[in-house]
């Protein structure tokens, strides 16, 4: 890294980072018929495992990733995640089956969730106090635009062949490596413990398990005994891992965290929101595909009108609103525009094909993403302890990727396979009222984020008596 190198250029190479992260999310979405055709007409279920699979290992690692880089350079550790990541893809584009590609996908997500929570731990350390919420709802911004922007970029790619999808991000990260090796500064890691890869272990077993319960529902049964175990051993392996986080001495995701309000609520919000946020967007290609028969190039074209609000009203307007009214009131309007656009596609989408609507109906979620997104991320993050800065922002990434992969699987219990094209119908309106119940949940965890509009950044290490963070309350014998 170069003396010279000033922060706006250091979030300008993290977020190209992101953006290959982000765009993996979604980007696969409108090639799944495609590589069901290659790969002998595998069923949704199957294939929905590209994406979660993706989602839940990306999910899981994230804190175990930024636990481990707090502990070296970060610009180290977030091109070994870029390397790892352009190498994945090059092997999921030479994928040979759905169970390869799955196995790629999810050495991907390894990459991915390295480089992630070493981005954001780049931007905060590289950035003045009073700049980090602007920097952070940037990084937040490129990430959901770039997200968003999957099904597009995944349409065009697709008309030469779904293989592109994943080899248009080798030249990328190529790039990237080369400039961050010239041009990101040292930033030092911490004298923090390794983290626990049992914990790391527990965590996405059970959420794998948990998603794996869901997508199953339709094929055995609320009744089956094979979703009730999946069930069962999805909430021990959960409880074993909350469990850990409160008793041992060396906790994979601090409680202490959680005492700060503005990440508490922000993290809690996430959640729901990213549910119907993850539903939502597979249930409109699905919808898009299977009941208007259009190709994968105009989904995308359709669909393009809402990942373009993102970063629209993220950087011009979001910025002002919050100074004005606050993050809560401004994440709530975000949550409630978006809820409103989904009730919307629930009510007016029909049997008969119509571009005008899809594209039309695309602006409100665009700009609800906009508001909700980077606002949480920056009000969330700008909170966080020095010695914190990859671990929480792992941490609300990793409840962001859970809800992906849990609106994924429950989108694929509620839609199913009817053999009737009403009884399909159907479905989706149901999956989408219920993507619009779940965002609403998530208005109630804001009353936790205080009036101000940016956390004021804390200088002591997460569990040391502070302003912002109260003395730890639990007192057990430590475990490990």
């Amino acid at each position: 890294m170069t003396a010279a190198t000033k922060p706006g250029q250091v979030l300008a190479i993290v977020c190209a980072g992101i953006v290959l992260a982000s765009l993996d999310l979604f980007i696969v979405n409108v090639a799944l018929p495609d590589i069901s055709q290659d790969f002998n007409d595998a069923n949704l279920g199957n294939l929905s495992w590209i994406l979660n699979g993706y989602a839940i290992v990306y999910a899981a690692l994230l804190v175990f990733c930024g636990r481990l880089a707090e502990r070296f350079p970060r610009n180290y550790s977030f091109l070994a995640g870029i390397a790892v990541f352009t190498v994945a893809s090059a092997a999921c584009a030479l994928a040979k089956s759905v169970e390869t590609l799955v196995a790629f996908r999810l050495v991907q997500a390894a990459g991915a969730a390295l480089l992630t929570p070493t981005s954001l731990g780049l931007i905060l350390a590289t950035f003045p106090p009073e700049r980090r919420g602007g920097a952070v709802r940037v990084w937040a911004a490129v990430g959901g635009f770039a997200a968003a922007l999957g099904p597009l970029a995944g349409g065009l790619l697709v008309t030469a062949s779904w293989r592109w999808i994943f080899l248009i991000n080798v030249p990328i990260g190529l790039l990237a490596l080369v400039i961050g090796w010239v041009k990101l500064p040292r930033i030092p890691g911490h004298d923090v413990p390794a983290p626990h890869v049992s914990a790391a272990a527990l965590i996405t077993i059970g959420i794998a398990l948990l998603t794996f319960g869901i997508v199953k529902l339709n094929d055995w049964g609320w009744n089956s005994y094979g979703v009730a175990l999946s069930f069962a051993a999805a909430a021990a392996m959960l409880a074993l891992f909350v469990a850990h986080c409160l008793r041992s001495e060396n906790p994979f995701v601090d409680p202490a965290l959680f005492r700060i309000r503005d990440f508490a609520g922000a993290c809690l919000a996430m959640v729901p929101f990213s549910v119907a946020f993850g539903g939502f967007l597979l249930a409109l290609v699905l919808w898009e595909q299977g009941v208007w028969h259009w190709s994968a190039m105009k989904i995308g074209l359709a669909i393009a009108p809402g990942p373009f609000m993102v970063p629209l009203t993220s950087l011009l307007l979001a910025g002002r609103l919050i100074a004005r009214f606050g993050a809560a009131a401004v994440a709530a309007t975000g949550l409630f525009i978006f809820a409103a656009d989904v009730i919307m596609w629930a009510e007016m989408a029909g049997s008969h094909a119509d571009p005008g609507l899809a594209m039309l109906c695309m602006v409100p979620s665009g700009i609800g993403v906009g508001l909700t997104l980077p606002t949480l991320m920056g009000v969330g993050t700008s909170a966080l302890p020095a010695s914190s800065f990859a671990t929480g922002s792992g941490a609300i990434n990793m409840l962001r990727q859970l809800g992906l992969a849990i609106g994924v699987a429950i989108l694929v219990a509620i839609v199913g396979s009817p053999d009737l094209p009403e009884a399909y119908m159907a479905a989706f309106r149901v999956a989408w009222r219920a993507m619009a119940a779940i965002t609403v949940l998530g208005m109630f965890p804001l009353l936790l984020l205080r009036d101000r509009t940016q956390a004021r950044p804390i200088t002591g290490h997460v569990g040391v008596s502070t302003d912002s963070i109260p003395k730890p309350a639990f007192s057990e014998p430590a475990e490990s």
